[in-house]
């Protein structure tokens, strides 16, 4: 039986949505779970409020204060209106831009978000219908805004919403305004969140910005005589069912490639997502249509985007000639080894141009930036992150480039959010790049692999829902803390970084500090042998992630299966020494 006291908690928290503030078919949802005998649904929906994490608010959809619903959405918008009017109380006009995704009520929370705004005096540049995520970051900046909201939930299966909130500089929002907006969405009441909208205030946008952001996404094509050589590329895409169907095929033909094929079934607009189990493009079963397509007309290369368009998967064929997945790390690999050869290739690049990482991308990054004296950044998960870092240089560096193992690459710096537009451009330039030489995609992962020493990384997902599962993530973490691992998979542990107290210790006992710009509920261990894992709590969903690197080494393009063979023995003995 569940505790009583957090029964009686929830009941009287859902009591309080019955209220004439609420509309009657909310009332009678919260009706319905309270009269249930069975209180597991009633918990789950009430025992806590959504609240901002990694990626911004972010729920199952339904009634709650821990659901994605008009009033989590209201009251999430009128609070950052009220944090906007307060710290922006010197400018004679505050405005914001509002975009959305596919997702079933993405329009509906999208306009109710404009309408909030409008009614708090707030100017609403709002897009006339589905856009990707980064081309709202690039709309807050051009538009001179001094913030934004974007109505997604990304990756995240079907039932799913959310809402990524941004500030002026296009970043999805950091401290002090991350904890500022917080303590004014708690203050909101029901009651005090203006849903009437002044239409006057109210501007819709479109083709208007579309076509200043794609000339700025084709401005950082690095060699556009390659494409002209090789414009026929052969490129299979998808946007599986999201926003990025509305820019990405447009944006791979003003870029000059003119083979390009989408997944007719996934071209079309579907929060159902009906053709996949889940719209991620790091799931293999998600790509399924596309690589069917590929091997039917032969393709060279086969993208996906996700629902918001700002991460990118991909195939290619390996030397034997069949379709394989490149994962989030090789992915970003491939990214900066080409922009960093290519730009010193063709003179482009500048003493103090720098790339980032996040620390759980693979460590393979700063091998390259290392060996050709490029700086390399690391910072935390989440794209705010290195936005911070562009935005800490923007007059005296110039980033040319980061990315995260999970799927999210940036290549410019007038957006400050992952972006699958500029990345699935660029990606088709780099598959370009390499057939002009004879080569794939994979041949080029393969020469960066004998060049820089081999590594293979995997992410384990223990999944936890509800509250029982938070408890548990929450012991997990508690537990690596107090009796930290002396050897991982037979190997001794050299360093520990706990990024929650900011110190690092090495197999000697010493300690010191890790520079960073807070805190955050991080472990890494590093052994002798040069494996890496990173263990973190998901800030989106109920899950603790493990992320293992494992080293090696590949003396020829053709030793990749002894290696990658060697990799997962390595892998095995780390996942038996963590349990997972």
């Amino acid at each position: 039986m569940e505790n009583q006291e957090l029964i009686q908690q929830v009941t009287a928290k859902a009591e309080a949505w019955l209220s004439p503030a609420y509309d009657a078919e909310t009332q009678a949802e919260v009706k319905r779970m309270l009269e249930n005998p069975d209180k597991t649904e009633l918990i789950e929906c009430f025992y806590k409020d959504l609240e901002f994490g990694t990626g911004g608010l972010r729920g199952i959809m339904g009634s709650g204060s821990n659901r994605m619903n008009i009033y989590t959405v209201g009251a999430a918008t009128q609070g950052m209106a009220n944090y906007l009017n307060k710290n922006f109380a010197n400018l004679d006009q505050i405005s914001v831009v509002v975009g959305h995704d596919c997702r079933n009520n993405s329009r509906k929370f999208a306009e109710i978000s404009a309408d909030i705004f409008s009614a708090n005096g707030i100017k609403v540049y709002l897009f006339d219908d589905l856009r990707p995520t980064p081309e709202v970051s690039f709309a807050i900046r051009e538009l001179g805004c001094q913030a934004g909201v974007n109505i997604t939930a990304s990756h995240n299966p079907r039932e799913y919403n959310g809402y990524k909130a941004y500030w002026d500089d296009g970043a999805q929002v950091l401290a002090p305004h991350d904890t500022g907006i917080i303590d004014e969405v708690n203050k909101v009441t029901v009651d005090g969140i203006k849903f009437q909208g002044n239409k006057e205030l109210i501007q819709i946008i479109g083709e208007d910005v579309d076509k200043v952001y794609l000339e700025k996404v084709h401005g950082i094509s690095i060699d556009p005589e390659v494409i002209k050589r090789q414009k026929d590329l052969s490129i299979v895409y998808t946007p599986l069912h999201g926003a990025g169907r509305t820019l990405i095929p447009r944006s791979l033909k003003e870029w000059g490639f003119e083979n390009v094929h989408t997944v007719p079934e996934q071209m079309v607009k579907d929060g159902n997502f009906p053709t996949v189990v889940s719209p991620n493009p790091e799931n293999a079963e998600a790509l399924t249509l596309a690589i069917k397509m590929a091997k039917e007309i032969n393709a060279d290369i086969v993208m996906a985007s996700d629902p918001d368009a700002d991460r990118v998967g991909m195939a290619c064929k390996d030397d034997k000639g069949e379709w394989v997945l490149i994962n989030g790390n090789q992915t970003a690999l491939l990214f900066l080894y080409y922009i960093i050869k290519n730009r010193i290739a063709t003179g482009k690049m500048k003493p103090n141009d720098f790339v980032v990482k996040t620390i759980v991308t693979t460590e393979m990054i700063k091998a390259i930036a290392d060996k050709n004296k490029v700086e390399m950044r690391d910072c935390y998960t989440g794209f705010k992150w290195i936005a911070r870092e562009i935005r800490l240089s923007e007059g005296k560096q110039q980033y040319i480039g980061g990315g995260e193992e999970s799927y999210g690459f940036l290549a410019e710096d007038f957006v400050r959010d992952k972006d699958a537009v500029s990345a699935c451009s660029l990606l088709a330039e780099i598959c370009a790049w390499a057939k002009d030489q004879g080569k794939t995609l994979y041949d080029v992962l393969m020469d960066i692999y004998v060049e820089y020493g081999f590594s293979k990384e995997t992410t384990v997902n223990v999944v936890k829902p509800g509250k029982s599962g938070a408890d548990e993530i929450k012991a997990m973490m508690e537990g690596f803390r107090a009796n930290s691992p002396k050897e991982i998979g037979g190997s001794k542990v050299v360093l520990v970084k706990d990024y929650k107290s900011l110190k690092a210790m090495d197999g000697d006992g010493k300690v010191s500090d890790i520079d960073m710009p807070e805190t955050s509920n991080v472990l890494q261990f590093f052994t002798a042998d040069g494996t890496k894992i990173s263990v973190r709590p998901s800030g989106t969903e109920p899950k603790i992630k493990f992320y293992i690197e494992v080293k090696g080494e590949m003396g020829c393009a053709k030793c990749y299966a002894n290696a990658n063979a060697e990799a997962e023995k390595k892998i095995a003995a780390v996942r038996q020494s963590l349990n997972i």
